[in-house]
């Protein structure tokens, strides 16, 4: 699925494209906390959170993502899509929560990874 196949599922808006829009991304995690992301994802190429904050695109950075959904209609500030689009991270936006969001890449095959939980 690529970045922009994320984008119109989940009818987000685009703030940065990171690389690309086309961009491939095979897995997803949905979490606030950036200790789980950090201890319990694996492979993981997109974030989708509610947490607002450079520390998002850090982790994202960290973890190899292509990209950062901010869920709930939560609006990432200058600096946050500045920082991503210097590492070539895509930032999106959508309306939808974290358990819908999630749900809508899921319905359209997207896979988890970080199940660690399992």
């Amino acid at each position: 699925m690529t970045v922009q196949e994320i984008q119109e599922i989940l009818k987000a808006t685009v703030y940065c494209e990171g690389t690309s829009l086309q961009t491939e991304a095979h897995t997803a995690c949905g979490s606030d906390l950036m200790s789980d992301v950090l201890a319990y994802v694996k492979d993981q190429s997109v974030l989708l959170t509610g947490l607002v904050n450079p520390q998002v695109v850090r982790t994202a950075e960290m973890m190899d993502m292509v990209c950062v959904v901010f869920v709930r209609g939560k609006q990432p500030d200058k600096a946050i899509v500045e920082m991503a689009q210097e590492l070539g991270i895509a930032v999106l936006s959508t309306p939808y929560g974290m358990f819908s969001a999630c749900g809508r890449l899921h319905d359209r095959g997207m896979k988890g990874g970080g199940e660690a939980y399992v």
